[in-house]
């Protein structure tokens, strides 16, 4: 957590100099850091938890819902990004303001406000705080409360003193320890005397109830539910 700290916080000076250099980094951070950054927001710490309740329920194709962000996310990097930079905006409600007019656009921007700032924020917020909790528990025996103060601490700290900039690179760092941690602890868990091994694990696959959960591609009544997630939830969920 200290190391977190101390590279969003080094972003401090670069970002006080302006609000757009604090907002926005300038408009002058490289693409490959800002797709980092973009990766790590959706590989925070319920992830892992997520995945597992996903496969272990659904097996490994239910991870098909993830097509679903394939279409806005290609389409805002190679269509939108240009067009905003272009546009020279600091948020999506300002995009609402150069494009729509009167009051319907007033109410969708009221909507999109606590739609996005409050609800959605506060439901992702309490999933990630969830597994925080569940994580600091088992890891290193704190209550609740505790770590939801010292995680809530830490990240006001960067993020007020480095902004935007001091973000994205706190991101760059944690996705680093998180690739290199999982790998790590597959490794490990692989290897530790409860499982024995990849040979032990050659026999798990062979079960029955283990080998229906291995199928890569959903079929029969999955696969018509995969499919209707990737093409409804772009365009119902994440406009």
């Amino acid at each position: 957590m200290i190391s977190v700290v101390l590279v969003g916080s080094a972003a401090a000076r670069r970002s006080s100099r302006s609000a757009g250099d604090f907002f926005l980094s300038g408009r002058a951070m490289p693409w490959w850091l800002l797709g980092v950054s973009m990766v790590a927001c959706t590989f925070s710490c319920d992830t892992p938890n997520l995945v597992t309740d996903i496969v272990r329920t659904q097996g490994v194709a239910g991870n098909w819902a993830w097509w679903a962000f394939l279409l806005t996310g290609m389409l805002t990097v190679f269509v939108y990004a240009k067009l905003w930079r272009r546009s020279a905006l600091d948020t999506d409600l300002g995009f609402y303001e150069i494009r729509y007019s009167g009051r319907p656009a007033a109410a969708l921007r009221g909507f999109r406000a606590i739609y996005l700032g409050v609800f959605f924020n506060i439901m992702i917020m309490a999933t990630v705080s969830l597994a925080a909790i569940k994580i600091g528990q088992v890891l290193f025996g704190l209550s609740p409360v505790a770590t939801l103060l010292w995680a809530s601490a830490g990240v006001a700290v960067y993020a007020t003193l480095g902004g935007l900039t001091g973000s994205i690179w706190a991101d760059f760092y944690q996705y680093a320890v998180a690739m290199l941690g999982a790998i790590f602890a597959a490794v490990y868990a692989v290897n530790s005397p409860d499982v024995g091994g990849v040979s032990s694990l050659r026999e798990l696959f062979a079960n029955a109830d283990v080998a229906a959960k291995m199928n890569m591609f959903p079929d029969g009544a999955g696969g018509l539910s995969a499919l209707m997630t990737v093409l409804i939830l772009p365009v119902a969920v994440q406009w």
